[in-house]
């Protein structure tokens, strides 16, 4: 631990341990089920295994320093710099700002930068990056229009998907899918604690008794924008295909060659990812040098969590493409070589249900409905109901690869009923539920849940753009009905609790006035 006067720490064991605890948790699970296919459907070389186990330590340990750092540096830096802006109270100063930040902080959400990597072969990854960081910025900017003239959530969340589904006509169906995943992965660790920050400072702009309920739906609107983006890049572009990029075959026969699988790496991720956090740093040291105070010591406490999260993201970004990617792919493959291949629906489930159990975010949002319900939906409920949902939409997921079943007959009533919901679930509930759409869909469903789908609809023959992608979209759609389910049940409670309340209190009057008519 080295400190300075006000004894700033730039080395907090503690902290790095507990997070790395929390991430390791998160990919144990998971890794125990690969153990076990590798060991018994899908042997690979010794090579693949070991580079799997490195990049499982290193995705450990960066999502651990990553989790540090977006702590102490994304998330004051959204409060700093929602909290300076507002200041103004001037929209025409608030809007554009926010704009640019929402494109920013897009473009280095890890999630989505593991998902653009795997299209440099259709379409450049900073291209991407860049449409879909514009897609958040808008409708960021929509959401910020919506709180200030007290616009209903639901009614542009209605309008928002109605423009979805229409614009699907339009878009070339290999192209509908990644619209959809693109949706999915752009909320993600780097961006949620950000947008959040933003929705809380800029409810501070009013005043009324529904100001803090109306800072839910933030995410809910950057989760709509990406989508919108990417179909309106299909129409304009309209790809005759979309074609996975294509790696070389990993050729590991020493621990040289493993180690040199990730030091050629290396350069590339540290590059990427500085390219990616300095607009973040740039706009937030320009806000410090025109907007309002921040002490010396938070100062350097923000520029430390911009170290840990960029090594962090550095290591995240190694392990996974080099250990988790390759070997998703391959298991894929190897399955759907099998006769019976249709084995890979039920080990889909399995991984979807451990994967979205372990997501730290799953366990920020039951302890949130938990808190806000006052405790009528009980954390177990609520995280057991994510997890069945979540695993049968991994499953879902590979039965449409499987029997070559069109996207859109499944998200269309998925977020048919979604919307049907929203007039029968309590607005809260909406609005959490609406937000929570990328929350399950974390880092291992887009760097090994993805992958596996890739190669596997490869594996059988089928057209990668059509069929391929869309897991993502699967995943993101279950809170959104899982959520308003729990809030009508939450709502039914509640009537009857103040039913039997009613029932209770005139039972009482009628004892009481029966009793003074006695005496």
């Amino acid at each position: 631990m080295i400190g300075m006067k006000n004894k700033i720490i730039f080395y907090d064991s503690s902290a790095i341990s507990s997070n790395s605890k929390e991430a390791l948790r998160s990919i144990l699970p998971v890794s125990l089920i690969i153990l076990i296919l590798l060991g018994t459907l899908t042997p690979v070389e010794s090579g693949v295994f070991l580079a799997f186990l490195l990049g499982a330590f290193l995705v450990v340990f960066g999502m651990g320093l990553f989790t540090l750092g977006a702590d102490t540096a994304m998330t004051p830096i959204g409060q700093y710099v929602s909290a300076s802006v507002i200041k103004t109270k001037k929209l025409w100063i608030i809007l554009p700002l926010f704009f640019l930040v929402g494109v920013f902080i897009t473009v280095s959400e890890p999630d989505l930068q593991v998902l653009a990597g795997q299209l440099s072969d259709t379409v450049s990854t900073w291209f991407l990056l860049i449409v879909v960081g514009v897609g958040v910025g808008v409708f960021l900017v929509m959401a910020i229009l919506r709180l200030v003239f007290r616009i209903k959530l639901k009614l542009i969340l209605i309008l928002s998907y109605v423009a979805v589904f229409t614009l699907s006509f339009f878009v070339p169906e290999n192209f509908i899918p990644l619209s959809f995943d693109s949706g999915g992965v752009t909320t993600g660790p780097m961006s949620v604690p950000f947008i959040i920050a933003l929705g809380t400072g800029i409810s501070y702009l009013r005043t009324d008794k529904g100001a803090d309920d109306d800072g839910f739906g933030f995410t809910a609107l950057c989760s709509v924008g990406p989508i919108i983006a990417v179909m309106i890049l299909g129409v304009i572009f309209r790809p005759e295909s979309v074609v996975i990029t294509s790696g070389e075959e990993l050729v590991i026969t020493n621990s040289k060659d493993l180690f040199s699988l990730f030091l050629i790496l290396l350069p590339k991720y540290l590059k990427e990812v500085g390219i990616a956090l300095l607009p973040i740093v740039g706009f937030f040291i320009i806000v410090r040098i025109f907007g309002g105070k921040i002490s010396k010591s938070d100062f350097i406490k923000i520029l430390i969590g911009i170290f840990y999260t960029y090594f962090g993201l550095v290591l995240f970004l190694l392990g996974i493409n080099a250990g988790f990617l390759p070997l998703g792919d391959m298991i894929g493959r190897e399955l759907a070589a099998k006769e019976y291949s249709f084995v890979i629906i039920p080990i889909a489930m399995l991984l979807g249900y451990f994967v979205v159990a372990a997501e730290p975010a799953v366990q920020v949002l039951t302890k949130q409905v938990y808190e806000i319900t006052g405790g009528a939906i009980p954390k177990k409920a609520m995280k057991t109901s994510l997890m069945i949902g979540v695993g049968i939409a991994v499953g879902l997921a590979f039965l449409r690869i499987y029997f070559s079943i069109n996207i859109m007959y499944f998200l269309a009533p998925m977020y048919g009923l979604a919307i049907l919901l929203s007039f029968f679930s309590p607005d809260l509930f909406t609005a959490i539920a609406f937000d929570s759409g990328g929350v399950a869909s974390g880092a291992l469903t887009a760097s090994f849940l993805l992958p596996m789908a890739l190669g596997f609809c490869e594996g059988l023959g089928r057209d990668v753009g059509q069929l391929g992608f869309g897991l993502v979209a699967f995943v993101a759609a279950t809170p959104l009905i899982t959520i308003q389910l729990l809030g009508i049940i939450f709502k039914l409670k509640n009537r009857k609790a103040r039913a039997a309340e009613d029932k209770t209190a005139a039972e009482e009057t009628a004892k009481a006035e029966t009793e003074e008519i006695i005496d």
